[in-house]
């Protein structure tokens, strides 16, 4: 293990990270709270508050009882209007441009629809243009803005800097994805796989940075997962941590995934998966309810139409559905026993249907034993991240960075 020590500079931006954090976390609190949870002396958080006091990027509040008689404290906290981030969140076929405030609050959220394996440069291109037209529209100056956080499909670079492989969002593989936005916007670039990046702006908005270890599950059009160890997203050797998605679970004759392999998870058991299943039986005969909700037509067909139907007892759409939960609850219960997380946080659109819900937690819940008490949740902020996810990339940054660029 290499070891290394910091400097001057280093040192200052880490303290100065840590009262972002903390003031994010925790709300205003006065000096003397920082330094006690900082244990670091008065003088010193002075000092540092001064300067961010100077800078505009904290401010004063109000005036507290300090619990001695006669002894006030004046509250800092953190000026959430001092800065914003802009955010390119590239998927298929939904991509989102956005822009956000120091605490997640949207200023603006565009969607752009992404067709599959478009050239990357052409595409970029026209994302970075419209990101700036409407920059320009809601009077974002270059002074405001802090960086371009990206989310993209797929795997990353070990650099974190390109896209490896999209998964079909752009036609090649190892595109230089933060050297391009950064030359075309003018402003530095923070990558990250979706999911992660998702899993983060949970966190972010739920202030939840608790020490163990927590699993992230999305399913949307596919299946994706993030992990965090002591409240740090790992990334795994290879970029490629939690891939639960792309774990073969069919040795011989699966379906094609747009990994490139067959027979992964996620060709059965994501939302995807589940509707084209349910496409390709669909008929009066096989599947009578399922063929009624969607009105007799086949290009109506939604994946509500097929939870509900396999509901209310089409024994065609329960097979589908039985089949999707046996497989993506087993996939859940080897992450239980290899990570032991302390939280499950499951994230989508198929985690809203309470009948598929509960069929999933009975699912993973049975021959897990109770010495493994995980909680299991689905994000309060379901369907509600992908229009800053990216955004808070850079935001997250910053605070690394202790608010210096």
């Amino acid at each position: 293990m290499p070891f290394e020590g910091d400097n001057m500079m280093g040192v200052k931006r880490n303290n100065r990270s840590a009262i972002l954090r903390i003031l994010h976390e925790k709300g205003e609190m006065s000096r003397k709270r920082l330094a006690e949870s900082m244990k670091l002396t008065p003088a010193a958080i002075t000092k540092i508050v001064g300067e961010m006091l100077g800078e505009g990027l904290l401010v004063e509040g109000e005036a507290v009882s300090s619990g001695t008689a006669g002894r006030r404290e004046i509250m800092v906290k953190l000026n959430e209007r001092h800065a914003c981030a802009l955010g390119l969140m590239i998927n298929i076929p939904k991509t989102v441009l956005s822009a956000v405030w120091l605490d997640g609050t949207v200023i603006f959220s565009e969607e752009y629809t992404l067709e599959r394996n478009h050239p990357a440069e052409p595409t970029v291109q026209k994302l970075c243009a419209r990101l700036m037209e409407l920059t320009e529209q809601h009077g974002l100056s270059r002074g405001q803005i802090i960086g371009v956080g990206v989310a993209i499909r797929g795997v990353t670079s070990l650099d974190g800097r390109s896209s490896a492989n999209s998964f079909g969002a752009f036609a090649e593989a190892g595109f230089p994805l933060c050297e391009r936005v950064e030359a075309l916007t003018g402003l530095r670039a923070v990558l990250s796989n979706n999911v992660r990046a998702l899993f983060a702006a949970h966190m972010f908005l739920s202030h939840d940075q608790a020490e163990g270890s927590q699993f992230f599950l999305r399913c949307e059009y596919g299946i994706g997962a993030s992990l965090t160890i002591d409240g740090k997203i790992w990334h795994g050797v290879t970029e490629q941590c939690a891939e639960i998605g792309h774990i073969p679970v069919v040795r011989r004759g699966g379906k094609p995934c747009v990994c490139g392999k067959s027979g992964c998870l996620e060709t059965i058991a994501s939302p995807t998966a589940i509707r084209e299943d349910a496409m390709a039986l669909l008929s009066p005969e096989q599947t009578p309810v399922l063929w009624k909700m969607c009105g007799e037509r086949p290009d109506e067909l939604t994946l509500d139409n097929v939870l509900n139907a396999a509901c209310s007892g089409d024994m065609g759409a329960a097979e589908i559905v039985d089949r999707a939960v046996s497989t993506l609850g087993t996939a859940l219960k080897s992450v239980i026993y290899l990570v032991d997380p302390s939280k499950i946080v499951l994230y989508g659109q198929m985690f809203d249907n309470s009948y598929y819900l509960s069929r999933l937690l009975s699912e993973v819940r049975e021959g897990v034993d109770s010495g493994h008490a995980v909680e299991i949740q689905t994000s309060p902020y379901n369907h509600l991240l992908e229009d800053k996810a990216a955004s808070l990339l850079a935001v997250q940054y910053y605070f690394d960075n202790g608010g210096l660029l």
